[in-house]
């Protein structure tokens, strides 16, 4: 299970293009872990979708992971990388976790297995 570290936001601004752009990054107490954590904006997909802030996970997370997040335990319904293209290059632009409360997501699972069988 994987927990959310508390992020203690490091602001960089950097002009580009016209305007300011912010960047987060984790702070861990130690260097070579401060690489494998990286900043995720985390959305609860039930509708109607709540956003519950930018939270830090490892970089390998994936679907159906479970996360705890401020005492909820959530199960990771899906995980996206968007993309921008500047100068040529396709850079890193969010990085969002969708994530649904762990019941409702074991829930949505037995419906879509009783609709498959029908």
């Amino acid at each position: 299970m994987a927990m959310a570290y508390a992020a203690f936001p490091s602001y960089k601004l950097a002009q580009g293009s016209g305007f300011l752009q912010q960047r987060i990054m984790c702070v861990r107490k130690k260097d070579k872990e401060r690489d494998l954590h990286h900043p995720f904006e985390v959305v609860e997909i039930t509708p109607p979708p709540r956003n519950l802030g930018i939270r830090c996970f490892p970089s390998n997370i994936h679907c159906g992971e479970s996360v705890t997040i401020e005492g909820q335990a959530y199960t990771v319904s899906a995980v996206t990388h968007r993309y921008q293209l500047r100068k040529g290059k396709y850079e890193p632009r969010e990085k969002r976790l969708d994530v649904q409360r762990t019941g409702r997501y074991i829930l949505n699972l037995y419906l879509n297995d009783l609709l498959q069988k029908s």
